[in-house]
């Protein structure tokens, strides 16, 4: 049977590889990772080539929207705002006082993401776009919500050619970070190659939202974080 094509968002973060090995049963797959300016750019890049190289991906695109970092409002871009650092307990997050939106939401970056997706899928003739997008359990970025996706496909069918039939796929948005662990771990996904840390490249702060997310899960589905954590940032 000939596999089609699928563009899989990789940004090299736990979820996205969790989504790349379920798009690896069925497709061939083509790995985009986009830069925009993050803190941990290059350490995200190189877990991206690691686990480009692990599933052998027939196609690899890495591109830069440095826009987004001179956009700032986001402290994954912007250095003057300090990322913001949990307790135990993750949803304990730092919010900006002018929402409930974490200050870490970068505004609107999906849609930028998806937009490259769409335009290499309508050139290779890919039939889906997975994204790592997860609402169930965690941060609350409004563009990772279900409907958000669901109005994009119908922005991608309403804006490309008559011809093209692709689809954004997001297998884990109803999943519990513990869930994605465990899927993660039953498809034989590298999760030793990943990285969550908003804001260390060598060893995992542990800290951070993303990290105690990460962290939480792993704890959750009884199975060991194989990433190196700064010893007083691992949770208890």
């Amino acid at each position: 049977m000939i596999k089609h094509a699928a563009i899989v968002l990789l940004s090299g973060g736990m979820d996205s590889c969790v989504c790349a090995a379920i798009a690896h049963q069925d497709y061939r797959l083509a790995f985009l990772h986009v830069n925009y300016g993050q803190r941990t750019e290059a350490r995200e890049l190189r877990s991206f080539n690691e686990i480009a190289d692990f599933y052998h991906a027939e196609m690899r695109l890495s591109v830069s929207l440095e826009h987004l970092r001179i956009i700032g409002g986001s402290a994954l871009t912007d250095l003057s705002i300090p990322v913001p650092e949990t307790g135990s307990d993750p949803q304990s997050e730092i919010r900006n006082p002018k929402s409930a939106i974490p200050i870490t939401y970068v505004p609107f970056r999906n849609a930028h993401l998806l937009s490259i997706a769409t335009s290499w899928a309508e050139v290779i003739g890919a039939k889906k776009i997975f994204i790592g997008a997860v609402e169930e359990d965690s941060s609350g970025y409004p563009d990772c919500r279900e409907t958000f996706y669901q109005a994009f496909n119908k922005v991608i069918e309403m804006g490309t050619k008559p011809e093209t039939r692709v689809e954004i796929v997001t297998p884990l948005i109803h999943l519990k970070k513990s869930e994605i662990v465990k899927k993660g771990t039953e498809l034989g996904a590298p999760l030793h190659l990943t990285w969550s840390c908003y804001q260390n490249s060598e060893r995992a702060c542990g800290r951070c939202e993303s990290c105690a997310l990460r962290l939480k899960g792993f704890q959750e589905a009884g199975v060991k974080d194989p990433i190196p954590y700064e010893p007083r940032g691992q949770m208890r």
